[in-house]
């Protein structure tokens, strides 16, 4: 590598430069401090882990996305974080074992071994909540309405919320009794929204009439609430397991309708994304202008099993520097310059008192100049005071 070259990062990795970082631990600290005040504990993962604690659970899906290394001290296997849900997951399931429900959040670097249109960059700073320990309906309707108030407290305005729960396609598989090809084939079909290759995999291994055409119309359940009522008659003689999640799905856009009516509410009854970790709804939430969902989620029982505590467990996540952006200019700064040289006396006083105060003081070094550094005010000497003048642009 030249000289010239060495400031190119790896492909998707990014560094965040002034005043975007502000920007980024501005809202770290207010969507913290909103968790807290839902009554959510805070927590640090560590970065990396053994291989067979990272890769279990909700993190099986994970496995081409994880940094793996060797251990020096054991030679074990550790990866890197690439989602720090299955971590949190372990803390309440191994660390903590508090019994009843379990709110926890955290905020914390990613590494991920390539990106993908869903996830973005290969670096994002994750930040999110999960609640553990209760199944009920109400556990999921409070992480959406907490996910719609971070992205409210992160300057997002009109907001596009998908939901979809996967138990309508997990009992309508059961009742099928597919097996593992056929369910992965009818799920890919349904993935790429492709009517022609769900009629063939849906052909080739239902042979029952009536669920095969539930199968059909499972792709085409898409759209505004009245899907709901549509999926009610296309399901009236589905297993009351399809019914009873359909009913979930009502009650929680009634919920999120009634305390953000301005958000517009999707359905998508085919939508698999985690399909292999989700146990019942999900959700994305999108605002105009991004390709990328702001925050995702949803619910992942059971999924401390593997560390010898099964929990119910919903939460949702989102990318810090991706939220960072929605701020649609920078605040006007309060800076203050404070001169280097001249007649000095009381002047670090001076300083002082405007830090104590929270104004931010930028005092110059000799032969600097004022302009340049977003000060919108200065300290002169007047009448043997400091005083705070109109800093000129």
């Amino acid at each position: 590598m030249t000289i010239a070259d060495r400031w190119l990062l790896p492909d998707g990795m990014d560094e965040v430069l002034p005043p975007q970082a502000s920007r980024m631990e501005e809202l770290r600290r207010a969507l913290l401090d909103l968790f807290h005040l839902w009554g959510y504990d805070q927590v640090m993962p560590p970065p990396v882990e053994f291989l067979d604690s990272l890769l279990t659970g909700t993190g099986t899906d994970l496995d081409l996305q994880t940094f793996k290394l060797t251990d020096q001290l054991t030679g074990r296997m550790m990866g890197v974080t690439a989602d720090v849900t299955p971590q949190v997951a372990r803390i309440d399931a191994h660390s903590l074992k508090r019994e009843g429900p379990v709110r926890l959040c955290y905020c914390t670097n990613v590494l991920r071994a390539k990106a993908d249109k869903h996830q973005g960059g290969r670096s994002p700073v994750q930040v999110g909540v999960e609640l553990f320990g209760s199944a009920s309906l109400a556990a999921d309707l409070e992480i959406l309405r907490l996910a719609l108030e971070s992205l409210s407290a992160s300057g997002a305005g009109e907001v596009h919320l998908a939901l979809g729960h996967v138990g309508i396609y997990r009992n309508l598989v059961e009742v099928a009794e597919l097996d593992a090809e056929a369910e992965y084939a009818i799920s890919a079909a349904l993935a790429l929204k492709s009517p022609g290759q769900l009629e063939a995999e849906v052909s080739r291994a239902v042979s029952d009439p009536a669920l095969a055409a539930m199968f059909r119309t499972l792709g085409e359940l898409h759209g505004g609430p009245e899907v709901l009522d549509q999926a009610r008659e296309a399901f009236a003689e589905a297993p009351q397991a399809v019914n009873d999640a359909l009913d979930k799905l009502c009650e929680l856009y009634q919920g999120v309708h009634r305390e953000h009516p301005e958000v517009a509410c999707y359905f998508d009854l085919a939508e698999l994304r985690g399909y292999q970790y989700h146990t019942g709804m999900m959700f994305a939430a999108y605002v105009p202008g991004y390709g990328q969902a702001l925050a995702k989620g949803g619910r992942y029982d059971d999924t401390g099993r593997a560390f010898g505590r099964a929990r119910p467990a919903t939460g949702f996540s989102m990318d810090l520097k991706l939220l960072a952006t929605l701020a649609s200019s920078e605040a006007a700064s309060d800076s203050v310059w404070a001169p280097a040289e001249g007649d000095a006396e009381g002047l670090d006083e001076a300083v002082q008192a405007l830090r104590r105060q929270g104004r931010r003081v930028i005092q110059g070094l000799p032969g600097q100049r004022a302009a340049g550094h977003g000060c919108s005010e200065q300290l002169v000497a007047r009448d043997q005071r400091w005083v705070l003048e109109p800093l000129a642009t």
